[in-house]
């Protein structure tokens, strides 16, 4: 018991330095690449002040509009008033007719042209309803966004306001009238993103996909490079996995786990304090989610970067599944409402059940037993792609040994 006691020591110390010695090279190939170190370290530093930066306003201010006003009244008046001192929009001028304002419309100079017929004051004073047309700049559904939340405001506030008046000289009390008025009392809470902002509800999905496409384009790159300078067109040495296959998955893949954790720490941690993006995950939590997702990335990434020729191909296949995977995530279109083709087609990918467990965490304040359904996807992914890398590298370590063989005899 003694002896198979010591054998078992020895042999997982033997198998502990030679993955190593794996986890060594695989450092040291990456920082010899420029181009990795750009991907990888670079990439993962910049993208994220980038991407906060451009959204850092969070929501659209003082959109210019144009106002198309009909009616010369003073009510009509007060309307446009209203609508000047919102947040949201900005009259920018008022126009004779609507061919004028279309002129500006076109050019860009407003993104919207609210319409006043000339009825508008006789409809209020005789007790019909009045209506107010609203053009939209559709280029941007924040544009959409501005015009509808202001002008639904004003229009409520001072239809209110003309009911009061209305009752008052019926002869209800101020009692009577609050209670026509508003006959069911509400109370609106926005929860998660109380600001409404745009960064707020984009960018945890963002700094997530940064994480998988770096990791994706940078362990892609480093097996391309390997591939083109080896004269045999391999992307592993024969000699570094000393006989053990498992050794060079493990060693290659806790490379890039460690240089990523760190990495992540900057990425969901600092970065969205330095914005103010929300943060109401516990550190445990983010911990405990972030280590199957890291995991899963990278097995997954090795097992493709198999059948990566070049360093260019690798550029390629990133671009093209960026955007993409955004839209699988359930961020842009709920999942609810996605094909279930495209919806099982997303649980490939890590990025897909990475951005949703972790907007449900950081920005719903989750905890473990809620994100269960991604966290056990995220597990399973790391043992699959674990093993299917492990079975294309011994196939193509085999197929690199062959080589060697062949040109020996040659």
């Amino acid at each position: 018991m003694k002896y198979n006691s010591e054998k078992w020591y020895i042999r997982a110390q033997k198998n502990f330095r030679a993955m190593f010695h794996i986890l060594v090279h695989e450092i040291n190939e990456i920082f010899k690449d420029r181009g990795v170190v750009i991907i990888t370290l670079i990439a993962p530093l910049v993208y994220p002040l980038l991407y906060c930066g451009m959204y850092k306003n969070e929501t659209l201010i003082d959109v210019p509009v144009g106002i198309v006003d009909m009616s010369h009244s003073s009510i009509s008046d007060e309307y446009t008033r209203k609508l000047d001192a919102t947040r949201d929009l900005f009259v920018f001028n008022r126009y004779t007719d609507l061919h004028q304002a279309k002129n500006d419309f076109y050019s860009g100079k407003i993104h919207g042209i609210i319409f006043i017929g000339s009825d508008f004051s006789k409809n209020i004073n005789t007790g019909k309803q009045a209506v107010v047309s609203v053009y939209s700049d559709m280029s941007s559904f924040m544009y959409y966004r501005a015009m509808a939340l202001a002008t639904n405001y004003v229009a409520l506030e001072m239809g209110e306001k003309i009911q009061a008046q209305r009752l008052s000289s019926l002869g209800y009390t101020d009692k009577q009238t609050s209670m026509s008025i508003s006959p069911v009392e509400y109370e609106s809470t926005i929860l998660f993103n109380q600001g409404m902002g745009f960064a707020s509800f984009l960018m945890p999905a963002i700094l997530i996909l940064i994480i998988h496409q770096t990791l994706f384009f940078g362990i892609g790159m480093a097996a391309g490079t390997a591939r083109e300078e080896n004269r045999f067109n391999e992307f592993v040495s024969p000699t570094l996995h000393r006989g053990k296959i498992y050794r060079v998955v493990f060693g290659k893949s806790l490379a890039f786990f460690f240089m990523y954790l760190l990495l992540s720490v900057y990425i969901i941690g600092i970065v969205p304090e330095i914005f103010g993006l929300p943060q109401t995950a516990n550190p445990v939590t983010i911990i405990e989610f972030i280590v199957p997702f890291l995991l899963a990335t990278i097995f997954f990434s090795m097992t493709l970067s198999v059948f990566n020729p070049s360093r260019e191909a690798q550029l390629i296949l990133t671009l093209f599944f960026s955007l993409i995977l955004l839209f699988l995530s359930g961020i842009s279109w709920p999942q609810s409402n996605i094909p279930w083709f495209w919806k099982i087609f997303s649980y490939l990918f890590p990025a897909t059940f990475g951005i949703q467990g972790y907007i449900k965490i950081n920005t719903m304040g989750a905890s473990v037993n809620e994100i269960q359904f991604e966290l056990i996807a995220l597990w399973i992914q790391t043992v699959v792609y674990f093993v299917l890398a492990t079975i294309v590298y011994y196939w193509q370590i085999r197929k690199g040994s062959k080589k060697v063989k062949n040109n020996i005899y040659e």
